[in-house]
């Protein structure tokens, strides 16, 4: 179901039903960009912490401006899903002139596609669904209740009376007017006097005006005029301008009064916009799937909770934000998730499925030893039907529920009392847990959000500073007498180098680490640390970006002088991935018994951190 702002308001009480009804949500987003230039790419040796850097950055130039959110509901009489897939078109437009004004990246290479898979740029821009963050709630509702205290102030005298009043600090009285503006305010009390005189109309549009002239138009108008009501309003154009109202008595004058100030706060509330689904799912408690989904985690944070930290940043006086405030604020958001990314490439699925792409994955899971889900499409949302409608968001997080029940049935079918379906709260289900998959770093694939990550175990992997014009094949004939290597280029003079053969490591800091040369080779651990101090130090002044294209070619440099060995094989043959096992994983779970949801704490609460304010009647 597709929603826009025009049918958000209508389809919202539908969406809240699915949620609560639903054994599990499967989520998606699309991006206006992936990877912003200034930052540097994501690399097979970047520790955690860095990798969640790097992503953390880019999330903060682009929007997500397309969410998936598809819910399934198992029926227990026909023992087949329901999916209800709704595809939400999200903008961050400014419902007023207090509002957040964001800037935001395109990049070409991500619009470019999106073009070309058929998406609609003109519903984002002009239909997207409006959203705030908690913070960004909150300061708009103060500025609001501010200005509903100065209007009380100096312009009804249906709540208040001339004088002073002592906790404002506002005097009424005669109002000074600035010379330019005389004429101005001149001209629209005489066009409000015409007004009164004739008695033809009810409403009087002031000429458009900007705040200020707006605000010594409210002070004049109520001090030199009885029996009106002011309000500001928006025209097609943007402009604003205040409309003159006739009241009778001072009672309807309250009242529509009460009334200006209730839409106005409706706006606000409209202007939350979708973030309340966020709320929603959040509140629900309920699993969250995803593919491949730490981009999209991160961008549902950062637009719709609380900016997220790239390091050690302060929150307040007495708290230094960290990674590891990340992951609890993502556990604390949504306690229950699991990405079918990482599900597909660990036990028991690896060797089976030879592409965790979702559209391959999707394929794949629908052949022996798998089986196709039973999936039926809810009443109203039947254009998910038709096949290959990848890269709409809806469709997406359809494709990653169907992905996740074939996964799920298949791991029931191995126990020893075969069952069809696994239920979200199964233990079977706690090894894939709230991990988050990781691409390309193949030793720690994964973020866990509730426990300790992966031990980084990189003995066999060392950076190597170099002259600028050395290529590939340079540091594939220094490093041949240890065999195949990995390289990942950092800038055009610094790589990380990692040993097929890691049991060549000791060797290379004996042989190669040698007085000068054209190069310097340090430990992985000891560049990542700092701990440099015993080695000599060749100065480098190539900026920390991305190099240019590095080709296959070697300049012949005299400090490489050996013989080059086998062309690099790719990075998933030279670091083993030290997973723990399914098998293991399981047994771990079932000792623990029940300990996992003991660790969910309450949604939206993790220690200090609230997450959103929740009333009595979520849930």
């Amino acid at each position: 179901m597709e929603v826009t702002r025009k049918n958000f308001k209508e389809v919202l009480p539908e969406v809240d039903k699915a949620i609560k009804e639903c054994c599990f949500i499967a989520i998606d987003g699309e991006f206006s960009g992936l990877d912003a230039a200034n930052h540097s790419h994501i690399a097979p040796f970047d520790t955690h912490e860095e990798r969640y850097g790097k992503v953390k950055k880019s999330c903060s130039d682009f929007l997500m401006f397309q969410v998936g959110i598809c819910t399934f509901k198992y029926n227990q009489k026909t023992e087949r899903y329901e999916a209800r897939p709704f595809n939400f078109y999200v903008f961050p437009r400014p419902h007023s002139r207090v509002a957040p004004d964001l800037r935001f990246l395109c990049q070409a290479s991500s619009i470019d596609f999106l073009a070309s898979q058929g998406f609609n740029f003109n519903k984002v821009f002009l239909e997207g669904i409006s959203y705030l963050t908690p913070e960004q709630e909150g300061n708009l509702r103060d500025v609001l209740q501010q200005k509903h205290r100065e209007v009380s102030l100096f312009s009804s005298p249906a709540f208040t009376t001339p004088g002073t009043d002592e906790q404002a600090g506002v005097t009424k009285g005669p109002i000074h007017i600035p010379d330019e503006q005389k004429e101005f305010i001149r001209k629209n009390c005489e066009f409000i006097q015409n007004f009164m005189d004739e008695l033809v109309k009810d409403t009087l549009n002031l000429p458009p005006s900007n705040g200020f002239q707006r605000k010594l138009l409210y002070q004049t108008i109520r001090q030199k005029f009885t029996g009106v009501h002011l309000e500001t309003k928006t025209g097609e154009k943007k402009e604003r301008y205040i409309v003159v109202t006739r009241v009778k008595s001072e009672d309807e004058l309250k009242k529509k009064e009460k009334e200006k100030q209730a839409a106005e706060i409706a706006e606000i509330d409209d202007a939350v916009g979708f973030t309340q689904v966020i709320k929603m799912i959040s509140q629900s408690g309920k699993l969250l799937l995803g593919h491949n989904m730490l981009l999209d985690i991160i961008h549902i944070l950062h637009q719709f909770y609380y900016p997220l930290p790239n390091g050690q940043e302060k929150w307040n006086e007495n708290h230094t934000i960290s990674y590891e405030d990340f992951k609890a604020m993502t556990h604390c958001a949504f306690p229950r998730i699991v990405d079918t990314k990482l599900m597909g490439s660990m036990n028991p699925f690896k060797e089976k499925i030879p592409s965790t792409g979702l559209g391959d994955l999707q394929k794949f899971l629908e052949f022996p030893p798998f089986c196709k889900p039973e999936v039926d499409l809810a009443e109203g949302f039947s254009s998910y039907n038709t096949p290959d409608q990848h890269h709409e968001a809806g469709f997406d997080a359809y494709l990653t529920g169907l992905c996740y029940i074939s996964m799920t049935n298949y791991l029931g079918s191995l126990q020893k009392n075969a069952s069809g379906r696994v239920s979200p709260t199964s233990s079977l289900l706690d090894p894939y847990v709230n991990k988050l998959f990781l691409m390309r770093m193949a030793d720690a694939p994964y973020i866990d959000l509730t426990g300790p990550d992966l031990k980084l175990k990189r003995e066999h992997v060392f950076n190597i500073s170099f002259p600028k014009e050395w290529k590939n094949e340079d540091l594939n004939q220094l490093f041949s007498p240890f065999g195949n290597i990995q390289i990942s280029w950092l800038n055009d003079t610094s790589a990380y180098v990692s040993l097929y053969r890691k049991e060549e490591a000791k060797n290379v800091m004996k042989t190669l680490c040698k007085d000068n040369t054209v190069y310097q080779i340090i430990r992985y651990n000891d560049h990542k640390t700092g701990n440099s101090a015993n080695l000599r130090k060749r100065p480098m002044s190539a900026p920390d970006c991305l190099p240019p294209s590095k080709k296959q070619k070697s300049l012949n440099v005299d400090a490489a002088p050996f013989v080059s060995r086998s062309i690099t094989p790719p990075l998933s043959d030279i670091i083993a991935p030290e997973v723990p096992s399914y098998a293991d994983a399981l047994k771990k779970s079932v000792k623990n018994g029940q300990s996992n949801k003991s660790k969910n704490k309450e949604v939206g609460d993790h220690g200090d951190v609230k997450m959103f304010e929740e009333p009595e009647n979520w849930g």
